[in-house]
């Protein structure tokens, strides 16, 4: 009797999820799926962190101080485009992703590939603003565990994107004045 029951209820939820996603794709195809794993790993990844702080023994600040968002944020940044739009980390991506073409200076445009698994991988890899949640959060995690060498790489990746802001400035001025 249970296994009838449970075998109607596993039906009805499963007819359910695939109206659920045929109202919401509006015939796309969209991998909520993958998209719902993906969150479920961000997750896991995040009570993971939170674990190790806890076991750590290490307190929490009480808030976040100003000059620490400022260098999250632009290593965050740097590290999120360094990821998912670098040639030179082109070979990560590559399982998940097709190489469209060039993007702009050492970068690529790539497009995830649309198979089960490897799209919302693809997704995640590409896309610099996802790829920063995952790499805020473990700057944080790094920055309770280890806040002196987390803050030292920090450095380094606001610098890297100090320097490329100066690149593409030089590369702006000499573009500039070779058409005057």
């Amino acid at each position: 009797m249970g296994t009838a029951l449970d075998s109607r209820l596993a039906r009805r939820a499963n007819g359910l999820l695939r109206r659920m996603h045929r109202n919401y794709s509006a015939g796309h195809d969209r991998p909520l799926g993958g998209y719902l794993a993906a969150m479920a790993g961000f997750g896991a990844y995040s009570a993971l962190w939170a674990t190790a702080v806890r076991l750590s023994g290490r307190p929490l600040p009480e808030r976040p101080e100003p000059w620490d968002v400022m260098l999250t944020s632009v290593a965050t940044f740097r590290l999120s485009r360094l990821l998912s739009k670098a040639s030179v980390t082109s070979p990560l991506r590559a399982p998940f992703t097709q190489y469209v073409g060039p993007q702009g200076p050492a970068e690529l445009h790539e497009e995830a590939q649309p198979e089960p698994g490897k799209e919302t991988v693809g997704e995640l890899m590409t896309c610099p603003f996802c790829m920063s949640v995952w790499v805020a959060s473990t700057l944080t995690g790094g920055q309770l565990l280890w806040p002196r060498a987390t803050r030292t790489v920090m450095g380094a990746l606001s610098a890297l994107a100090g320097a490329d802001a100066l690149q593409l400035m030089h590369s702006a001025m000499v573009d500039r004045t070779t058409r005057d």
